[in-house]
């Protein structure tokens, strides 16, 4: 199955209003970065286990290791959990920057250092969340 088979089948397992915005959230991120490389991560660590909710990333970076070893991993992601949609923005060295920068402007939306998490699209500001998504890429 191809990376955006994978991403079809995750949007379209979830209920109803959560695809919808995960859809939408996905049809945005990708107008605003078209040529971005795709990722899904399923959430099962390397034995199958469940140790996350799935995902889908866009973009991609070069994380170095206090070993020396790199990894690739995507820049900006998005994830449906329980509570609703997190919007994961990768990279950012200031943690307090998402929230002194969007925080007042987003809407309902709880801010840590790296994710945007709210409940439904029509709760933020998408403009906002799109100037976001623009600076972690």
């Amino acid at each position: 199955m191809t990376i955006q088979e994978q991403i079809s089948e995750y949007i379209n397992s979830q209920p109803e209003s959560k695809r919808m915005d995960i859809q939408e959230l996905h049809r945005i991120i990708l107008e605003l970065i078209p040529d971005c490389k795709l990722w899904f991560l399923d959430g099962k660590n390397s034995d199958g286990k469940i140790v996350s909710n799935p995902n889908i990333g866009y973009g991609h970076r070069t994380m170095q290791y206090a070993d020396g070893k790199t990894k690739e991993f995507y820049r900006i992601g998005i994830s449906a959990n329980t509570a609703g949609i997190s919007v994961y923005i990768l990279g950012i060295d200031d943690k307090t920057y998402l929230s002194r920068t969007f925080g007042d402007k987003i809407g309902k939306a709880s801010i840590t250092g790296y994710c945007i998490k709210f409940k439904a699209l029509k709760e933020i500001h998408i403009e906002t969340l799109e100037a976001a998504i623009r600076y972690g890429y």
